[in-house]
């Protein structure tokens, strides 16, 4: 009967937290870049001699969904959308490389492109913009200008685009990618970016609703199989105090 109670509270465990990732995901369905969170969980045993009939409903490192949100035009020369797999590689305040699928820049006053206050990087390091009448980004992520009294455009430096599984990636507390082993990733000159656009969040509305009304009744179900543990439990104490 005992055995049964781990699988029961750790179900129903799992079951809770799950449900904290998908309300998240929901929570940003509208963020634009947002990558959707995919609960994980495995069964694992109990440590310890005489457990070996006990299991566990284990929770995984959340994994990340690399499907492509739907693509937004919007005519901003700063504006880049990552065409199919890939991520635009930025810089966090600590000096930490991260990645992002949102491409929305901005110049600060220094002339650096920022990415949610996050600097961008391109393969010479962060992009810093000097004075220009005209701003162009290519489809391979080059960043060239028509600086003033010219009519040639200059190219500054090219977007530090990069390639991931979504395995290999886990979000740091700022809902940043970043790699698990922590290691910067290699740029992939196969990456490409659509100028003038902006991708959306790739959460799907009724796949996170389906998934928390499942998440729902397997916690109905543990706390009813917890419940039928006691009763259990109960009924053999009366047996063996008769």
């Amino acid at each position: 009967m005992d055995a049964l109670i781990y699988t029961a509270m750790s179900g129903a465990e799992r079951a809770l937290r799950g449900q904290q990732v998908h309300a998240n995901n929901l929570a940003n369905i509208d963020t634009g870049g947002f990558r959707a969170n995919m609960e994980l969980s495995t069964s694992q045993t109990v440590n310890g001699y005489g457990y070996d009939d006990r299991h566990l409903s284990q929770l995984q490192a959340n994994s990340v969904s690399t499907r492509q949100g739907t693509l937004k035009s919007t005519g901003r020369d700063l504006d880049v959308a990552v065409s199919g797999a890939g991520f635009l590689t930025v810089q966090t305040p600590a000096g930490a490389e991260a990645y992002t699928r949102a491409g929305n820049m901005v110049l600060d006053e220094t002339g650096t492109l920022r990415i949610n206050g996050n600097v961008v990087l391109g393969e010479g390091g962060p992009i810093a913009i000097p004075e220009y009448n005209k701003i162009d980004i290519g489809a391979d992520g080059t960043v060239s200008i028509q600086s003033p009294g010219t009519t040639t455009m200059q190219v500054i430096d090219k977007l530090r685009l990069v390639k991931a599984e979504g395995s290999e990636l886990t979000k740091n507390e700022a809902g940043l990618l970043v790699t698990r082993n922590g290691a910067p990733l290699a740029t992939d000159p196969t990456v490409t970016v659509r100028p003038g656009h902006l991708e959306g969040s790739n959460v799907s509305a009724v796949e996170e609703m389906v998934a928390t009304m499942s998440l729902n009744r397997t916690f109905e179900i543990q706390m009813k199989l917890f419940k039928a543990t006691d009763a259990m439990a109960e009924t053999g104490n009366r047996l063996v105090g008769g």
